[in-house]
């Protein structure tokens, strides 16, 4: 086992692998305390599927402006992102700016990227070599990400990072209490949208990682398990980090050694940690 281990390590596959995981882990896990707390988990839902329409349209770019042959150019996450964001920033506005309720809002914006992702990708011909499969964004391959895949989820990581942990404790306290948060002063709406903002970045990036389908329970999940056994919403931001973290290690390396997906092997790993998170009895 241990022999089988060091091998697998000393793969570069292996070791991109578990580097992009474990940045998309911390992120998730920052990211999806706010999630969890605030009740928009089906917010990671709409926006994989908003990245899925990005992705649709940033590979009919690269298609059809001949692209494929230009490094940076031909990775459909630079339209991704910026669709992704589009996508962010108006499920914010509507909910802004209307009755309608988050679910709804989602609801929308998810239905017409999925429908506009199909669209695009049935107009791109078969033998077209994106260098991404479809079925790959829908479930992951995490074992098959690239050097420039990683460079953007270890920027993406940096810019999230930063973002949301300097405005930690006033995204707390307009979490905990919206209103005696404005009423202090702050500016509880700019941070509304930042934690949508950054909601897109950071799953339209990973998406590559660990796929549409997943990529909204690895949101949620890890958060969902470390508030389970905190009291704190600090405690519940470092569990939720460091079951991802863990999680991922684990699903990359069993996915190796027993030939399964790796975004499955995550997933029910984070899906275990929960179960006995709601089982076990509390101190």
């Amino acid at each position: 086992m241990m022999g089988d281990l060091r091998e697998a390590l000393g793969y570069a596959f292996m070791q991109r692998a578990l580097l992009a995981g474990v940045l998309v882990a911390l992120m998730s896990g920052l990211l999806g305390t706010f999630v969890v707390q605030r009740r928009l988990s089906f917010l990671g839902d709409g926006l994989a599927h908003a990245a899925f329409g990005g992705m649709g349209l940033g590979a009919f770019v690269v298609v059809t402006f001949g692209f494929l042959e230009a490094g940076f150019l031909r990775d459909p996450l630079w339209v991704a992102v910026p669709f992704s964001l589009l996508a962010a920033l108006g499920i914010a506005f509507v909910r802004d700016r209307t009755e309608l309720s988050s679910d709804t809002a989602i609801g929308v914006f998810f239905a017409v990227s999925v429908a506009l992702g199909v669209l695009f990708f049935s107009r791109i011909p078969p033998d077209a070599d994106l260098g991404v499969n479809v079925l790959d964004l829908l479930f992951g391959s995490i074992l098959a990400v690239r050097q420039t895949e990683l460079i953007a989820i270890a920027v993406t990581t940096v810019v999230v990072l930063s973002a949301l942990g300097g405005s930690w404790g006033r995204l707390a306290y307009a979490t905990f209490d919206d209103e005696l948060a404005r009423t202090d002063g702050v500016r509880t709406r700019a941070l509304e949208y930042l934690l949508f903002a950054t909601a897109a970045l950071v799953v339209s990036v990973s998406a590559v990682v660990v796929g549409i389908v997943l990529m909204a329970a690895y949101l949620v999940i890890p958060a969902a398990a470390a508030r389970l056994r905190s009291r704190t919403l600090a405690g519940t931001t470092v569990r939720a980090m460091a079951i991802g973290v863990a999680t991922t290690v684990a699903g990359v390396l069993a996915s190796f050694l027993a030939d399964v997906p790796t975004g499955s092997a995550i997933i029910l790993g984070q899906a275990a940690v929960f179960v006995a998170a709601a089982v076990l009895p509390r101190r």
